[in-house]
């Protein structure tokens, strides 16, 4: 009987000591474990480091059986605890729920906004998503915004965030306790000055989720204008001269309607750029100079693709509209030639349409970093695919460039 009774005693001990490490302590997700070195954090783990630091700086700790199951998801209510401690931000005890007292704290340094999620147990209490989490690091750095999708390229390009994999964000990916810490001290190295290296893909893509072009961050020397330009029109940033809301056009008797799903910069001296399979085969491609028609990209690759993603919404009337463009017609403008009888006898020296098989048969433009002239305003349109009073565009940028 004895026998029985040690070992119903040492099976509830074990449960109480599991529920205290997933709900206990007021970090809702551990208790502290014996030192520092977990037996699923490894020195080859990619966040050994941050958790090292975490849990020294005392803001998160590990399991009682030697883990740090780097794994796990957090929660919101968890995420924002370990934010509030490792910021050292003022906690004044509070009635209720154990994370009331770090919400409150957010909400006052401005991690935390009411129109993010509920204000409730529920809201909480669900896992945060790794954009959620971009969200609050931003945030945590003094990054502001009204736009809740230009979170995650404010994050990735401060360096806060990194993908996942090449060029992919997950942002409705779940976010775990490694990457958790990994964030966090991230966020304490910008705090005190650190220059962040930045996933230059990450932040590409990033900005395509937020406004549909990558432009800024492959191209940015090519898309530059005086600063008075974006700040006399209250924008806070260049990248937001793209005007997002014009990447769709209607014609004025509503009969034809195209649109731009996004445009995406493409670096063809980067053979690891994530968007380059968007060209297919590269040393099959042709530019187009309406002469000669066997201009190679192969050998042009120190160069950008501008690739248009579109399609034609829908068009009523295909004797005014014309029906042969891939995607949605499109102009680009300012990248000029030096030298256009150079450009006609097969040089490279200013923006050119490319094509696989026969000119027009993809919706893309090449443009060399060098080279060229600026010759007018620095500009991306779509237009209407159809001549005459039919006709009219739109911008989609335009810039003063260096002129």
């Amino acid at each position: 009987m004895n026998k029985v009774w040690s070992k119903w005693i040492k099976a509830t001990a074990a449960s109480m000591v599991l529920v205290g490490a997933v709900w206990g302590s007021g970090a809702a997700s551990t208790v502290k474990a014996a030192g520092t070195q977990f037996s699923d954090v490894k020195s080859s783990h990619w966040a050994y480091s941050a958790v090292q630091k975490a849990v020294a700086k005392g803001y998160v700790d590990g399991y009682t059986n030697g883990t740090f199951k780097p794994d796990t998801s957090v929660s919101r209510a968890e995420f924002v605890k370990m934010v509030v401690a490792a910021m050292k931000l003022e906690t004044t005890p509070a009635s209720g729920k154990w994370y009331v007292q770090y919400v409150n704290a957010a909400t006052k340094a401005g991690l935390y906004a009411s129109s993010d999620f509920a204000n409730n147990d529920s809201g909480w209490n669900k896992t945060m998503t790794r954009e959620e989490m971009a969200r609050v690091a931003a945030r945590a750095i003094g990054e502001k915004t009204s736009e809740n999708d230009k979170w995650m390229y404010l994050a990735t390009k401060s360096g806060l965030i990194q993908g996942v994999g090449k060029g992919q964000l997950a942002p409705q990916g779940l976010t775990t306790r490694a990457q958790s810490v990994v964030i966090i001290e991230r966020i304490l190295s910008v705090n005190t000055g650190t220059e962040l290296d930045t996933d230059l893909y990450a932040t590409g893509a990033a900005e395509i989720l937020w406004h549909g072009t990558n432009i800024f961050t492959v191209m940015p020397e090519m898309f530059v204008t005086p600063d008075s330009d974006w700040k006399n029109k209250g924008k806070s940033s260049i990248e937001e001269m793209w005007n997002e809301k014009n990447m769709t056009i209607t014609s004025k008797d509503g009969l034809y309607q195209g649109k731009l799903d996004a445009l995406i910069a493409i670096d063809l001296a980067d053979p690891s750029d994530p968007n380059r399979a968007l060209l297919g085969n590269v040393n099959t491609l042709k530019w187009d100079n309406n002469t000669i028609m066997d201009n190679p990209v192969k050998g042009n690759t120190n160069s950008y693709v501008l690739y248009f993603k579109g399609k034609s919404v829908f068009n009523k009337d295909i004797k005014k509209y014309n029906p042969s463009y891939v995607g949605v017609k499109t102009e680009v403008s300012g990248f000029g030639s030096p030298n256009i009888n150079a450009f006609y006898a097969g040089k490279l020296n200013k923006s050119a349409k490319i094509f696989s098989k026969d000119p027009g048969d993809m919706p893309a433009v090449i443009i060399p970093k060098s080279g060229w002239v600026q010759t007018s305003d620095i500009s991306i349109k779509l237009q209407i695919p159809a001549g005459g009073s039919l006709f009219f565009e739109q911008d989609l940028i335009r810039l003063r460039g260096t002129r």
